[in-house]
């Protein structure tokens, strides 16, 4: 046996109904509500204080005004220890010169300054007569006695020695101005200082005199 529903339960038959019913209902909510005033009955009033004004005050620029120097300050006046008041001497102008009058003894002039005499040198370089030789320049030379060390090296030159001859014909101070070495120097320097000259003369007068003189070393 089939069952029939009841169409008053039938809840599709009333929907369009209960649609319609709760879109009125809306809408009057939506009416009053907008109709109702929602402002308070106390407004709240702000104050706003009011900005203070600041006035910019004008900068007026100050001159500098130049003052004169102060007065220097008067001297002080120092004493003087001695008051004594220096008396004017009186001058006679009416003095007369006579030209007839022989004038007063002069001084004699001062006796003329004896010239000097510029002293000679102690040793001279170039003289009137020049130093001789003794026995002249061979008998030095054959007075050589030729180092071992010179001939074996085959060593052979000059050696210039220079010394001082005195007042007595003397040599002084010998020293080598240029020499070849090997021994030939010191054997330069040996003949030399035996060497007796006849003295140089300046003036008709001996002196000592600066020489330079060649020593030869030769092998045969």
């Amino acid at each position: 046996m089939a069952l029939r529903k009841n169409p008053k339960a039938n809840l599709r038959n009333q929907y369009p109904l209960v649609v319609q019913t709760g879109l009125i209902i809306g809408l009057g909510i939506l009416i009053t509500a907008f109709r109702f005033n929602f402002t308070p009955e106390t407004a709240v009033e702000f104050t706003v204080d009011e900005q203070e004004i600041v006035q910019m005050e004008e900068i007026q620029q100050t001159k500098q005004i130049e003052q004169p120097p102060p007065p220097p300050r008067p001297p002080v006046p120092v004493e003087v220890p001695n008051d004594e008041i220096l008396e004017d001497d009186d001058l006679d102008l009416d003095a007369s010169l006579d030209i007839d009058e022989p004038l007063a003894d002069l001084p004699p002039p001062p006796p003329p300054e004896e010239e000097e005499e510029e002293p000679e040198p102690e040793v001279f370089v170039v003289v009137e007569q020049m130093p001789e030789i003794i026995g002249g320049l061979g008998s030095i030379q054959q007075q050589i006695r030729y180092p071992e060390i010179a001939r074996k090296a085959g060593v052979e030159g000059r050696v210039i020695v220079q010394f001082v001859v005195d007042e007595q014909g003397n040599v002084l101070e010998p020293a080598v101005v240029r020499g070849i070495g090997a021994g030939c120097d010191e054997e330069a320097l040996r003949v030399v200082r035996t060497a007796k000259f006849q003295p140089g003369r300046q003036r008709g007068k001996s002196v000592k005199v600066k020489m330079s003189l060649p020593i030869t070393f030769k092998l045969r």
